[in-house]
């Protein structure tokens, strides 16, 4: 448990560097909790809770982030980012409602990260090259992980390949959407599905997509192999996000135009915000990928009912 620990601490150094290095980004501060009015939480698929706390000094109610997705955007503009340069932050939440297995856990680390970007930016070629380059990022680290660590082995195969949602269920109609994923990414460990959150042909999506920073048409899920599960593992939600157009033509969708009294979608809507791209990135997950683990608990503390536990025969932090 010793060395898993150096080890994530190793992995943790060098993907900021390489990320850092890839995107041209500055660390700052991120907050762990926002005002409950302020509509810069992230609302996830719309049903999950949110922790919230009263602050008798403010006469207000917080809560803890679910992510920075919107915070990030606001953040730009306030500390005077411009077009090429970004930001990262740890990010730190709890989703109390999440359903607890390997792959999830109630506490989320991310490296929540924005870059500015142009209008003219706003396009499925430059969202492609901005993956790439997080997956040369995650290439590296394990090429230095390697190196420091030899019987830890696991390359990530740097090709990409590019799919769409739409694309994905044409190959795999009779699969549900994580079916589909599992299938696809067996035989392409390195897999970017494109366009998730609007409804497909079959009037589904292939998955919730929140429909206030997210431009659905330039957007995607950066997805692994992961060999000791057997199955593809997430590790990235990202996207272009949306303009003055897009917002407003999906909270129609979404039956969210609500949101439209709050600050932050005014200011998107005024076209008072920078355009940008952003995502996070699972800091657990990308450590139980590179290190071959088979439960998030190996790799970071949180809570897991007595059955799990047990499984795991004390592999797994525990508080």
């Amino acid at each position: 448990m010793y060395d898993t620990q150096t080890a994530i601490g190793f992995i943790k150094r060098c993907f900021e560097e390489a990320l850092t290095g890839s995107l041209k980004l500055k660390r700052v501060s991120a907050p762990l909790f926002v005002h409950q009015q302020s509509g810069l939480n992230d609302n996830l698929s719309g049903v999950e809770r949110p922790v919230q706390f009263d602050v008798p000094s403010l006469k207000n109610n917080g809560e803890v982030v679910h992510s920075l997705a919107k915070w990030k955007r606001v953040a730009l503009k306030q500390y005077d980012f411009h077009a090429g340069n970004g930001l990262y932050a740890d990010m730190n939440a709890i989703r109390r409602d999440e359903v607890l297995d390997n792959l999830h856990s109630i506490y989320v680390d991310q490296w929540d990260w924005e870059r500015v970007i142009s209008k003219e930016q706003r396009t499925i070629d430059y969202l492609k090259e901005v993956v790439q380059g997080l997956v040369n990022a995650m290439a590296e680290t394990a090429s230095r992980l390697h190196t420091k660590y030899p019987s830890v082995n696991i390359p990530i195969q740097t090709k990409v390949s590019f799919i769409t949602s739409q694309e994905l269920a044409d190959l795999y109609p009779g699969l549900s959407s994580k079916d589909r994923e599992h299938a696809y990414v067996k035989e392409h460990p390195t897999t970017f599905i494109m366009q998730i959150g609007a409804a497909l042909n079959d009037g589904e999506s292939h998955d919730h997509r929140a429909p206030d920073y997210d431009d659905w048409s330039l957007n995607g899920d950066l997805l692994f192999w992961h060999e000791p599960l057997k199955c593809a593992m997430e590790l990235s939600s990202m996207g272009i996000r949306v303009d003055d157009k897009s917002l407003l033509e999906q909270l129609e969708k979404a039956n969210a135009t609500d949101r439209l009294a709050f600050d932050f979608h005014k200011q998107v809507a005024n076209n008072e915000l920078p355009l940008t791209i952003g995502g996070g990135i699972g800091q657990s997950r990308m450590c139980m990928l590179l290190l071959g683990k088979a439960h998030i608990g190996e790799v970071q503390v949180s809570l897991w009912d007595d059955e799990t536990i047990e499984a795991c025969d004390g592999k797994i932090f525990l508080l």
